[in-house]
């Protein structure tokens, strides 16, 4: 395995560039997934039956404080990853621990929103708008949540081997998926939330 020192470490060998590049084409693949749940969603978001609407159960505060989270997440696993950049080991941990803390809150978060959803007679079966809602968020959240078992492992794997091209390799391509992650929240707070609220 030849390393090449001019490049980032993610990048050092040939087998590390060819792994981006698959990931990167796999996260090509899960933007028509996505695509196609919104597209779902906005078809049948008026299609309410006899249940509630998108702005009789949304609450933006539990809304907010989940976009705060994701989005913070965003910015501390960057630091993760600049800090694995200048080999600082406990300094990665730190930011990576951090994003996956953060992670398992909107977990959490999301968990207590289903809840109070079905015990408002919200459920999967109430209505179209419902089904493609739940649908939509549980699809984003079980991606977090692999995310959060994903991170775990690699963190591991950091603290017993240490920043080597695998270890490096494995943290920026999780990287990738939690930004990416990010964005489709974006996209879920301005077209269901925001849009529903309104």
């Amino acid at each position: 395995m030849k390393i090449d020192a001019s490049k980032p470490l993610e990048y050092a060998t040939e087998e590390n560039s060819n792994k981006i590049f698959g990931f990167w084409v796999f996260l090509g693949a899960e933007i028509p997934l996505f695509a196609t749940l919104f597209t779902v969603y906005l078809v049948m978001v008026d299609r309410f039956a006899s249940g509630p609407s998108g702005k009789e159960i949304f609450e933006i505060g539990p809304v907010l404080i989940e976009t705060f989270l994701l989005l913070s997440s965003s910015f501390t696993i960057g630091l993760a990853i600049h800090a694995m950049r200048h080999g600082y080991k406990k300094a990665m941990m730190v930011f990576m621990g951090i994003t996956l803390l953060m992670g398992l809150a909107f977990i959490g978060i999301e968990i207590t929103e289903f809840f109070t959803y079905v015990h408002e007679g919200a459920t999967l079966q109430t209505s179209g708008f419902l089904s493609s809602l739940f649908v939509l968020l549980g699809t984003h959240g079980a991606h977090v949540s692999f995310g959060f078992l994903w991170g775990s492992v690699i963190m591991y794997q950091i603290w017993r081997q240490g920043i080597n091209p695998a270890t490096a390799n494995k943290a920026f391509i999780f990287s990738l998926f939690w930004h990416f992650l990010d964005v489709v929240w974006i996209f879920i707070f301005s077209f269901v939330y925001l849009k529903g609220l309104m």
